[in-house]
């Protein structure tokens, strides 16, 4: 049997500096805490630890600081079995997220991009092979833009599929969207992208009309709700949420897509995938934490079976 290709992460790796609270400051506001957690994170650094925790080979490509932040992160990223050959050391500081996350699970967060901002094109030519052997790419927005597009012309050409979180929601370039296989926005930068709530006319319409820029393949992540799919084919799908008690919301996306890209890549229908995903991310929001609160593929097959 031939090796698996490995999933490919192109992102982000953070330290969460994360407050715990009754609930999330408005503007101007001064509250007491309840309690204080550091732990690692970054979009792409979850997505990649997600894809590690389910059993599947992962590859990140990345920057960290030369400061002990970075050095943790490394090491933590080791140990989670994601293979870290291809993250780079800049001098100065390691990216790092403030999180409050209040005592109903939602969060807020802000993002210092520190040695995030030195994933640059030059960085994925250098890795242009490592892109190339993938059975599909991850990438998020918390890296320079300029970066995201070269990845996406590198992809489009060795004929791999790109999978797009567009997060933190930002202006792109039109010619970007025809290159991407898969886009999984949140319901908040679904909004961004259209214009409106993507169910305010329904989600079947905002999935089209996501489509329509030419992306071959939307996921609209819908929380409580669930999910709803729909690809350039015709096929469409909503996914249904499994119950659980959410205690933190904190990268219950990226736990998402990294199942998502594990599922596609063990040759799971895009619909049956949507599902392993759900899975995933209905287990990480009853954890605390960012990589701490993936789930392992038996935990997955376990809530899958539970709810057959």
């Amino acid at each position: 049997m031939s090796p698996q290709k490995p999933i490919v992460v192109v992102g982000s790796i953070n330290m969460d500096l994360v407050a715990h609270a009754a609930h999330i400051p408005a503007p101007g506001e001064t509250i007491l805490g309840a309690s204080f957690l550091t732990n690692p994170g970054g979009k792409g650094a979850n997505q990649a630890v997600a894809v590690a925790r389910l059993g599947y080979p992962v590859q990140m490509i990345g920057q960290l600081g030369s400061d002990d932040l970075g050095r943790q992160m490394r090491a933590y990223l080791t140990q989670s079995c994601v293979d870290t050959a291809a993250i780079g050391t800049v001098p100065g500081s390691s990216g790092v997220a403030l999180i409050t996350v209040s005592a109903k699970g939602d969060n807020s967060i802000v993002v210092i991009p520190g040695a995030n901002s030195h994933v640059t094109p030059a960085w994925l030519d250098q890795h242009a092979g490592l892109i190339r052997s993938a059975a599909i790419v991850l990438a998020q927005l918390e890296i320079p833009l300029e970066t995201v597009l070269r990845l996406a012309q590198l992809c489009s050409e060795a004929q791999v599929p790109l999978m797009l979180d567009p997060a933190p929601a930002r202006e792109l370039p039109p010619e970007l969207f025809p290159l991407l296989a898969w886009i999984t926005p949140n319901e908040t930068e679904a909004a961004f992208y259209l214009g409106h709530r993507p169910g305010k006319h329904g989600y079947e319409i905002a999935a089209g009309e996501l489509l329509r820029k030419g992306i071959q393949g939307v996921v609209l992540k819908l929380g409580a709700e669930g999910s709803y799919l729909a690809d350039a084919s015709g096929r469409a799908a909503r996914v249904a949420p499994f119950p659980v008690t959410a205690v933190d919301s904190t990268a219950a996306g990226d736990a998402f897509n990294g199942a998502f890209a594990t599922a596609l890549s063990l040759g799971q229908s895009p619909a049956e995938a949507a599902r392993f995903a759900s899975a995933a991310s209905a287990i990480s929001v009853t954890r605390h934490g960012a990589q701490a609160s993936m789930a392992s593929r038996a935990e997955v097959d376990a809530l899958l079976a539970h709810n057959s």
